[in-house]
């Protein structure tokens, strides 16, 4: 560096200011191109070849103290040779989760979607931000684009939307926009003065609408959680009561939170009858559908989200009634595979709800006199300043695709999950919690020295065990990735959740066949 310093010295019209030159770049261009190229075709090699081959690993585990070794995750004052940064990023791959593995089944994503990953790696290349057309004029309309169409799916006739940084946001900024719809004065004057403000959510919804109570000053003792059937679903007549509840306690009802697809079982609220409650006390609906969404792709199974009606033509065309809430979340990242992350909030409301709730109007980003129309910056609808292109890969993808080719991503996603169901019925020491609706298949598995015990707080004792030691089991083994977890009074026992199109038949049977290898002792 010091000889590279004089050279530059040397040179005529050398500009040194503080002790730094400034005269040229002080990037070597061309070592970081061929860096990039390596690392590109380690990407390709390590990640892209191998993610649908079932004889890779889906986890080679490490302990914490373990991995921290290996990685060398110390930081130091000079930097390192590329063939050393290029380990490291081996390194990170052999030891990261392998999410696109056929068996991979541990959360409400999986799979590699190609498109998707293409668009991601434009996205990463140009490092754009959305929130002005001036300085990201491609992605705001590919967005504006995508939530016209998402909104099309549902079934309104107009609206308005953001992609956000996942469904928990989402269902944030849905909460406080149906509370400045209920008191608009709140965005300046704050929460003094207020009613107590109430919302109801079921047991069953995520735990996002928690936190959001909790983050907007509502506070969490102001959700009503609904209480819900044997199923998971929202008993509107206990919603009902709840809402009177709260009036005759001098509370403020405000919202609604339904829930399309719920985490742990799949479960899809009663809409249709949730709206009619909304309707009779004036209440924002809101629907979170982050999970179960999708099914509005596919002609056959959108029926899930009740309360959508509608006569279907010989192609996709549909006329609606449309979803009777009045803002939607939908995770295209989860069953359509758009990618990590890709979440969008979908507003029934066309009259600029979302930016007069969100905007600041910093003069700095939104001028009013400028050359173009300036309706296209919209980033003063969000949260945020800097935001990601999230609808692109969900564009790119659709576009190679064509909802034909979601469609039946979304069918044959279900058709294993019922083929699945059907094999747990079939098999010894496999029971179902309950007949599954959407993708999230439920059951125990009861090894050979439990089944026949009698059924009573020691079988259930020793039940809850089982399901944490398969995992620990199959985790270090590598095989597969399966969740587990107690719920609602039961003890432990799998969810099992079926989304990559990279999944077969023959990764259901051997999911059923590891189970019982790895439980045989037990």
């Amino acid at each position: 560096v010091g000889v590279c310093k004089q050279e530059m010295l040397q040179k005529k019209n050398a500009i040194l200011v503080d002790g730094v030159i400034l005269n040229g770049p002080i990037m070597d261009s061309k070592a970081g191109e061929k860096f990039v190229e390596e690392a590109c075709k380690i990407i390709m090699e390590e990640v892209v070849q191998k993610a649908d081959d079932v004889t890779e690993k889906v986890c080679e585990w490490q302990a914490p103290e373990t991995l921290k070794q290996i990685l060398d995750l110390e930081m130091r004052d000079a930097g390192e040779c590329h063939q050393k940064i290029l380990q490291l990023c081996r390194d990170v791959i052999k030891y990261s989760v392998k999410t696109n593995h056929p068996r991979f089944f541990n959360q409400l994503y999986a799979g590699m979607d190609y498109y998707s990953l293409v668009a991601r790696f434009i996205t990463e290349a140009l490092n754009p931000s959305v929130y002005t057309y001036e300085v990201s004029p491609v992605f705001l309309l590919v967005e504006e684009a995508v939530i016209k169409k998402m909104i099309e799916f549902i079934g309104w006739e107009e609206g308005d939307g953001i992609f956000n940084p996942g469904g928990s946001v989402s269902n944030m900024y849905a909460m406080n926009l149906a509370r400045y719809k209920f008191c608009p004065e709140i965005k300046e004057k704050g929460l003094s003065g207020l009613p107590r403000l109430v919302l109801f959510a079921s047991e069953e919804c995520h735990y996002s609408m928690k936190k959001a109570a909790s983050f907007l000053g509502v506070g969490t003792e102001n959700v009503y959680f609904i209480k819900t059937d044997e199923r998971g679903k929202m008993i509107p007549e206990e919603l009902e009561k709840q809402v009177q509840r709260a009036r005759k306690e001098g509370s403020a009802p405000f919202l609604v939170c339904a829930t399309a697809g719920t985490t742990v079982l799949g479960a899809f609220d009663p809409l249709d009858k949730i709206a009619d409650i909304c309707e009779k006390h004036g209440l924002w609906l809101h629907v979170d559908a982050s999970w179960g969404g999708s099914a509005l792709i596919s002609r056959k199974h959108r029926r899930l989200l009740h309360g959508i009606h509608r006569q279907v033509n010989s192609v996709y065309r549909l006329t609606y009634q449309g979803l009777r809430a009045d803002s939607v979340a939908w995770n295209p990242h989860k069953m359509l595979l758009a990618g990590i992350q890709c979440c969008a909030l979908l507003v029934k409301d066309n009259s600029g709800l979302l930016k007069k709730c969100y905007s600041a109007e910093a003069a700095y980003l939104f001028q009013q006199d400028k050359f173009y129309d300036v309706s296209y910056d919209t980033g003063d609808k969000s949260i945020q300043c800097s935001r990601r292109p999230d609808a692109f890969k969900f564009w790119l993808m659709w576009k190679a695709l064509g909802t034909t080719g979601l469609e039946e991503r979304v069918n044959r996603a279900l058709a294993l999950a019922r083929y699945l169901v059907e094999e747990i019925k079939k098999r010894e020491g496999f029971q179902l919690l309950l007949e599954p609706e959407y993708a999230n298949i439920c059951f125990w598995y009861i090894p050979p020295s439990l089944r026949k015990m009698e059924d009573g707080p020691e079988f259930w004792q020793k039940l809850h065990q089982v399901a944490p030691i398969i995992k620990e089991r199959m985790m270090k083994k590598g095989s597969m990735m399966l969740g587990y977890q107690p719920h609602r009074g039961k003890v432990n026992f799998f969810r099992q959740v079926v989304i990559s199109p990279q999944v077969s038949r023959e990764d259901m049977d051997f999911l059923l066949d590891e189970i019982e290898l790895l439980a045989k002792d037990l």
